[in-house]
């Protein structure tokens, strides 16, 4: 009998077709008040479960009996209970580096329309209020041969570091648990205090996993310490940032502007305070959204299921 992986989310085509050839897929596009009563069904009998975004926690392992593996289509893995699925023998995977570039693109993205105000400017034409020059009111600022403060030197803030250092001739500063020769060596970054980096950087880019020690790492204090003219960019988890500290931040001009791709809550309520200021770029946790590198990251999470129920280890076991 071959053993059942139930994929909880949209996905290619090819990419069922892949774990089809060795175990029995059970696939849900989407998880909601219509589809939970089968997934919960089919959880009784399942060996393997691919997604993103899904708890993992107590209460869902304890419908999933037989479960071998659970594999997500995403980076972070914050979803999900190390110290459960470790007791009970389950083994875990994220699908890290397929997304580096994309993602990396996103933030500099992110950047550059924070600074130059683009989304801003974009409705000012749209709205036909585009009547003569732009006066000094509507400049924005420069990206090149800024500052770039990145904390968390991984796989993604060394491809930002790329970019900025070739493409902008940015001095690099990023804080990060332990030294990055290879970011040091290619993109002349200098490894520093947090509080150095918030002190010195033109742009603080966050790119943390969210982790207990990582959950509002930025806050009153930080805000505090960064440059008035300073702009904040998180592309990590929304949980990492103290919103309410940012809110006033950006209220009472600690800093100058923010561009975020993720927030605390996700879909971000309507009312959210960010939602209405100017100096704020927001995006609906777009990072690594494209088709292609979606493609790469539901395939390495299929690659990651199959290897680990066929008894093999698979290529990105979280190590607990």
């Amino acid at each position: 009998m071959k053993p059942k992986v139930i994929v909880y989310k949209k996905v290619d085509s090819k990419v069922l077709e892949f774990i089809e050839q060795t175990c029995e897929v059970i696939n849900f596009e989407t998880l909601d008040a219509k589809t939970y009563p089968k997934f919960y069904d089919e959880l009784e009998t399942a060996h393997g479960l691919l997604g993103s975004g899904l708890k993992i926690n107590k209460e869902l392992l304890d419908l999933a009996p037989n479960l071998k593996i659970v594999c997500n289509t995403s980076v972070g893995y914050d979803n999900m209970n190390l110290e459960e699925l470790a007791a009970r023998g389950i083994m875990a995977t994220n699908t890290p580096d397929v997304l580096n570039d994309t993602v990396a693109d996103t933030m500099f993205g992110i950047i550059l329309a924070t600074a130059r105000r683009i989304p801003e400017m974009d409705q000012l034409v749209k709205n036909g209020q585009w009547k003569s020059m732009i006066s000094e009111d509507f400049y924005g600022v420069d990206v090149h041969h800024k500052t770039l403060g990145i904390i968390g030197m991984g796989g993604v803030g060394s491809a930002i570091a790329k970019r900025a250092h070739y493409g902008f001739d940015m001095k690099i500063l990023y804080h990060n648990r332990s030294r990055n020769e290879e970011a040091e060596n290619n993109y002349d970054a200098t490894f520093c205090s947090l509080d150095e980096l918030l002190q010195q950087s033109d742009y603080v880019c966050l790119m943390t996993p969210l982790t207990p020690a990582t959950e509002k790492m930025i806050g009153k204090r930080e805000f505090g310490l960064m440059k008035k003219s300073a702009i904040f960019i998180n592309g990590s988890r929304g949980k990492t940032v103290d919103e309410e500290a940012l809110v006033e931040a950006l209220k009472t001009g600690e800093i100058l502007a923010a561009g975020l791709d993720v927030f605390v809550q996700e879909p971000v309520q309507p009312d959210h305070p960010l939602l209405t200021m100017k100096n704020v770029v927001t995006m609906p946790h777009i990072g690594s959204a494209t088709y292609e590198t979606r493609y790469k990251m539901a395939m390495l999470a299929a690659t990651n299921v199959v290897a680990g129920l066929n008894g093999e280890t698979p290529p990105n076991l979280i190590k607990f």
